[in-house]
């Protein structure tokens, strides 16, 4: 039982456990007679230790070898070569991300931008939507015109068009990420832009058409949030599109030079998250019509820190996945320098955070990371979910693996080899695709430092950095993924930059998947995949009905040659970034899926009768 001391810092005596009082005699003559019977044993054993020494003569010591273990050899694997082809100029894309920095070094000048693929006008091709910055207010160099985010028109064969001008998206606003998706189910795909100091939503009005209807709806945010990734989902399966969007840290101008952060031999330098308090992330509920309304408070997402009450989380990314199979969307959020969370939905509108119980919140030294982008997969087509998540420079990429319950989770991130190939890297951009359509998805990062003078203080870092590229080698000793040399994939992959968000898409109808990489202050990467290994593909675009349109959340499993691949409708990927809607699977070898099973949001589930081969099979939802 706990007691309360008194001023003094003593505890309080109770009477009822004080020990007894003996005569001061008695315990005098016990002492006397104890410390004679200790005199005598103690030479008695000194004699017994000199007849012994006497008697034996000493035994030589004994070595035994021991042998190191010798881990089993490495099953050779053969990595196949695909090759990225940078086409940026050849393709008719222009853009240049400006960051408006100007010599203060405000730290939203390092986090930008994302990008988008999305089929706006429906012709079945993808087309291109880059997120621009600003200039800050003031500093608009004399002759410039205000920074712009830029759409780009697809004609099929990969050759981008600008057509920007006249869009509705030619709104000049310190941009971040974007979230695509047809919230009105009126199958044209809105825009969600988020950004420093205002979100803005663009209604999809057809014919290239968008208009800002922010206001009605909603979703602007407070005015003076800073906002990342967000994503489109249907948390409660009513058909309708959510919204969801991370806030990464309370920040202003005046609060940035206050932190005042500098670096020895540079000076001013971009603060750390861990200077600036949090934020709490935002979910939008889809009332219909046009309108929103923030469940943020009630829904369960704003964690705050136990110890002082403000907000606990610094949000970057997010992975929206039904994480148990019971037909409702989880969120697992990936965090700078805090610990990541995952949202358990519990139905009827309701969130649990469950990260450090579910053993994703932190590394496996119980530290937080500097978390960047995310995705999930179930990569080794299996049950076994896998959750990417790319760190800062020097930790290790994490790959948290479920762990025979879906809601417990380990990191194997070095036993899979995805760890220490990339642990010098800054890793942004990260996510799950089938580059070589073998049926085995592999990984790539997009990479970047924070810090222009980076390689005056820290030896061996590098501001503009490749991105990685792993090739998912299945079931071989050593782990899944294998990081993938330049001669198997082009140099192109490889050129330095300031990498931020990346996205996939198959650009020209070959089936394969290209890649786009965006960077801070400078034009982005577009590769197109030139791989000519001659592997089959399937392509699903699902169509809801009951469902949201886009079937955002749905599912499918395929049975290809005894393997089960798993591939879920998500476009939001990695970092401030969306990837194309519809799904590829590929059959390497194969020329045939023996089953294919759609599970639609909320669980219902649907046979695909016939997919074509090496072509696209639009898949309508079928109302049960």
């Amino acid at each position: 039982m706990n007691k309360t001391p008194p001023a003094g810092g003593r505890p309080p005596v109770d009477e009822s456990e004080e020990v007894p009082h003996y005569d001061d005699a008695m315990v005098g003559r016990v002492f006397r007679w104890s410390a004679v019977g200790c005199c005598v044993l103690a030479v008695l054993a000194v004699g017994v230790y000199a007849v012994r020494q006497r008697k034996s003569a000493p035994v030589p010591a004994k070595l035994t070898a021991l042998t190191a273990p010798v881990p089993a050899p490495a099953v050779p694997v053969e990595i196949p070569v695909a090759r990225f082809a940078d086409i940026t100029a050849a393709s008719g894309v222009s853009f240049r991300h400006q960051n408006g920095a100007y010599g203060e070094k405000l730290l939203p000048e390092t986090m930008g931008g994302g990008v988008a693929f999305l089929d706006y006008d429906g012709d079945g091709y993808q087309d291109l939507l880059l997120i621009n910055s600003a200039y800050w207010p003031g500093h608009l160099p004399a002759g410039a015109k205000p920074a712009l985010p830029a759409l780009y028109h697809n004609d099929g064969k990969g050759h981008f068009t600008d057509v920007t001008a006249g869009s509705g998206l030619d709104v000049s606003l310190y941009g971040m990420g974007v979230a695509v998706g047809d919230f009105d189910n009126d199958g044209r795909p809105d825009v969600f832009i988020a950004g420093v100091g205002g979100n803005h939503l663009f209604h999809n009005e057809g014919g290239g058409k968008f208009r800002d209807i922010t206001a009605s709806a909603g979703v602007g945010g407070s005015g003076s949030d800073w906002s990342t990734s967000s994503a489109w989902i249907d948390y409660d399966n009513d058909g309708k599109l959510d919204l969801f969007v991370c806030n990464y840290v309370k920040w202003s101008r005046a609060i940035d030079i206050e932190v005042g952060y500098k670096l020895v031999g540079v000076g001013r330098a971009y603060g750390q998250p861990a200077n600036f308090e949090g934020a709490f992330c935002s979910l939008y509920h889809n009332e219909g019509n046009g309108v929103f309304k923030d469940v943020s408070a009630e829904s369960g997402i704003q964690v705050k820190n136990p110890a002082t009450g403000v907000p606990a989380g610094k949000s970057l990314g997010v992975a929206p996945v039904d994480l148990d199979g019971d037909g409702l969307i989880d969120l697992v959020v990936a965090n700078d320098t805090v610990q990541n969370f995952v949202f358990h939905n519990e139905g009827h509108g309701h969130f649990k955070e469950i990260g450090a119980i579910s053993g994703i919140a932190f590394d496996n030294y119980g530290r937080a990371r500097g978390a960047m982008g995310i995705d999930a997969a179930r990569y080794r087509n299996d049950d076994a979910l896998g959750i990417a998540i790319g760190n800062f420079a020097t930790e290790m990429t994490a790959l948290y693996v479920s762990q025979g319950s879906p809601l417990l989770y380990a990191d194997e991130a070095i036993p899979e080899g995805i760890g220490p190939a990339g642990r010098l890297l800054l890793k942004f951009g990260v996510f799950f695709f089938d580059y070589d359509l073998d049926g085995r998805l592999d990984v790539l990062t997009a990479n970047g430092h924070l810090e222009e003078e980076i390689g005056k203080i820290q030896q061996g870092q590098q501001y503009r950095q490749p991105a990685q590229l792993f090739w998912n080698a299945g079931e071989r000793s050593g782990g899944c993924f294998v990081a993938v040399p330049t001669e198997k994939c082009g140099p192109d992959l490889g050129q330095p930059m300031v990498g931020r968000g990346s996205a996939y898409a198959d650009i020209d109808g070959d089936g394969d998947a290209d890649v786009i990489i965006t960077q801070v202050g400078g034009a982005p990467l577009l590769l197109r995949n030139e791989q000519t290994l001659g592997h089959h593909w399937l392509r699903l675009k699902l169509v809801g009905t009951r469902s949201n349109r886009d079937a955002i959340g749905a599912s499918v499993k395929a049975r290809v040659n005894g393997r089960t691949l798993w591939r879920q409708v998500m476009p939001t990927r990695g970092y401030l970034s969306q990837s194309e809607l519809p799904i590829t699977i590929g059959l390497g070898s194969a020329t045939r899926a023996e089953d294919i099973e759609v599970t639609w949001p909320g669980g219902g589930k649907q046979k695909v009768a016939e997919a074509r081969l090496d072509a696209t099979t639009v898949v309508t939802e079928v109302a049960n």
